[in-house]
C-alpha cells in the first residue's frame, strides 16, 4: 500500500513531534480520512523525508509523530533552470507542475513583450502563491524530497544576465539542435554536476529584441524539431529532451 507524502515547512527530527498546518491538517482528515496509527511520509525540501505515525485526528489538530529517517533522493544529476514566460491560466499551472516532475531546480516566472497575462493588485503575490502549491504538491507526487525553488516574478532583462551554465533559450526559427550542445561539469562545494538553463516565451514567443537580449546574454537560440510547439509542449519536450541527454532518463533508478 502506497504511504502518502507531505510537504511541511516545519523543521523535522527523529522523535519529534509536530502539529500539521491547516492545509495539510484538512488533508489528512478530509480527504484521505486517515485515522490514529495510520502512517504518513513528511519531508521539508532539505533532503530525505521521515516515515511517521499519526497520534491524533481531531477538528483543532491532527498531531505526527515523526519517526524513521531516509536519506533517499531522486534528484538528477543534470541541475536545471528555466526562465518561463507566464502564459495564460491552466497552460502556465500545467508547465510548473510537469517541469517538477521531470526534475527541475529552479523556476523563475518571467514577464516578456509579448505576455498577455496582466498583474493588478493582489492578483502577483496571490499567483505566485499559487504557483509555489503546485511546485509543492507535485514534489508531493513525484516523490522527491527537494523542492524546487519558484521565486519572485522576474523581467526577461532582469533575469538573463544573472544565469550560469549552458543557457539555451527555444525558437522555432534557430538552427541549432540540443544534441549539437553539451553543458559544462561544474564543481560545486558539495559535487560536481552539469548546470543547464532553458528559457522558454509565453504564446506569442519571443520578440526580436528579446532573441537579441538573450543572445547577447550567452543564450543559444535552439529548435525542437521541424514542427513549431505550443509554449507548454516546447517548455516541457526540452525538460525530457535534457534529461536523455544528460540528466537521469537513462538510468535505472527506482523510487
Amino acid at each position: 500500500m502506497r504511504i502518502s507524502r507531505l510537504y511541511t515547512s516545519t523543521s523535522l527530527a527523529t522523535g519529534k513531534q509536530i502539529e500539521l498546518d491547516e492545509d495539510n491538517g484538512h488533508y489528512v482528515r478530509t480527504v484521505l480520512r486517515l485515522k490514529k496509527d495510520a502512517q504518513v511520509i513528511l519531508f521539508n525540501g532539505q533532503g530525505g523525508e521521515y516515515l511517521c505515525t499519526v497520534t491524533e485526528v481531531s477538528r483543532k489538530a491532527v498531531l505526527i509523530n515523526v519517526q524513521q529517517w531516509n536519506d533517499r533522493t531522486v534528484e538528477s544529476p543534470l541541475q536545471v533552470r528555466l526562465g518561463l514566460g507566464i502564459s495564460r491560466g491552466d497552460r502556465m499551472d500545467l508547465v510548473v507542475q510537469k517541469a517538477v516532475e521531470l526534475g527541475v531546480n529552479h523556476i523563475t516566472p518571467l514577464l516578456t513583450e509579448r505576455c498577455v497575462v496582466q498583474f493588478k493588485g493582489e492578483k502577483k503575490p496571490q499567483r505566485l502563491i499559487h504557483w509555489q502549491k503546485i511546485v509543492q504538491h507535485a514534489a508531493e507526487q513525484s516523490g522527491r524530497t527537494f523542492v524546487p525553488d519558484l521565486p519572485e516574478i522576474d523581467s526577461l532583462q532582469n533575469w538573463v544576465g544573472k544565469q550560469q551554465g549552458l543557457k539555451v533559450f527555444l525558437d522555432p526559427y534557430a538552427e541549432t539542435t540540443l544534441t549539437a550542445l553539451k553543458p559544462e561539469i561544474t564543481n560545486s562545494s558539495i559535487e560536481q554536476c552539469l548546470k543547464v538553463t532553458l528559457l522558454t516565451g509565453p504564446e506569442g514567443g519571443f520578440s526580436n529584441e528579446e532573441r537579441d537580449l538573450a543572445a547577447a546574454a550567452g543564450f543559444i537560440p535552439v529548435r525542437l524539431g521541424a514542427r513549431i510547439l505550443r509554449t507548454e509542449t516546447a517548455s516541457l519536450a526540452a525538460l525530457a529532451a535534457v534529461q536523455l541527454l544528460w540528466g537521469d532518463f537513462g538510468e535505472d533508478k527506482k523510487l
